[in-house]
């Protein structure tokens, strides 16, 4: 990442303007996004329709007959010359998940593939996923659909050469020193290791998203008859999980 190259603002379209703290995945950089985007949010402007937070930056939609690209861009400048963004703090805010998981067998069928590329046991595998405190780095790709990270460096394995027609919700994968956890059944190239009965989007009822960029979450191993218990919970409309507050 090159200091003198971000922050940056770049067109996206006739309607949209990215906002650039980087160009690779880094603690760093996705603080200073979601630091950005709760100030953003503050400053109410006229014109500005939506503002989507991503890994690296976030992405300004606005209507060019409210305001146009060169005032919204300018604003932004000002904004982002007021203070060194990439030197913030996590959020005081966040929250803290501790989401139960069902590792391997039909939940995770990848758990002994990741294990393998990793040159270590199953055991220790699901004990490093664990003790990682991962940040929801963003939303996307699908209603609730959260990417987490990150893993340690040796976790930098590619996806798979092939895309899975489905997973079910709940379902947590990993490439690439990141885990993503599926809130909705999908296709999928991630390498599935284990599965939460927590379901962090709803289609009936608010909250509707349950996580947010910003938040972190540590998983905790539970073996199938709590999986299946907490499932039934979950279906019964229980509440499983209940974030924390940071120390």
């Amino acid at each position: 990442m090159s200091s003198q190259s971000f922050p940056r603002i770049t067109p996206a379209g006739d309607c949209g303007i990215m906002v650039l703290f980087g160009d690779t995945m880094d603690t760093a950089v996705n603080t200073a996004t979601h630091a950005f985007d709760a100030a953003l949010r503050t400053q109410c402007w006229d014109g500005v329709e939506e503002i989507t937070p991503a890994i690296r930056g976030l992405l300004v939609r606005y209507d060019p007959l409210t305001v146009p690209m060169a005032s919204l861009r300018d604003r932004l400048s000002e904004l982002l010359a007021s203070k060194s963004w990439l030197e913030s703090e996590p959020d005081p805010n966040r929250r803290i998940w501790r989401l139960p998981a069902l590792y391997g067998g039909e939940h995770g069928p990848d758990l002994e593939k990741v294990a393998e590329m990793l040159g270590q046991s199953v055991e220790r595998t699901i004990s490093e996923h664990c003790e990682s405190i991962q940040t929801v780095l963003m939303l996307g790709f699908a209603p609730g659909c959260a990417y987490l990270g990150p893993l340690p460096s040796h976790w930098d394995m590619p996806r798979l050469d092939y895309i899975k027609p489905e997973v079910p919700p709940g379902s947590i994968s990993v490439a690439v020193k990141q885990t993503v956890l599926f809130a909705t059944a999908i296709p999928t190239g991630w390498r599935t290791i284990a599965r939460t009965p927590f379901l962090s989007f709803s289609k009936v009822e608010s909250p509707y998203f349950y996580l947010a960029p910003g938040d972190e979450i540590v998983f905790e191993p539970i073996d199938a008859e709590t999986f299946d218990t907490l499932s039934n919970e979950v279906a019964n409309g229980k509440t499983i999980v209940s974030p924390e507050a940071p120390d």
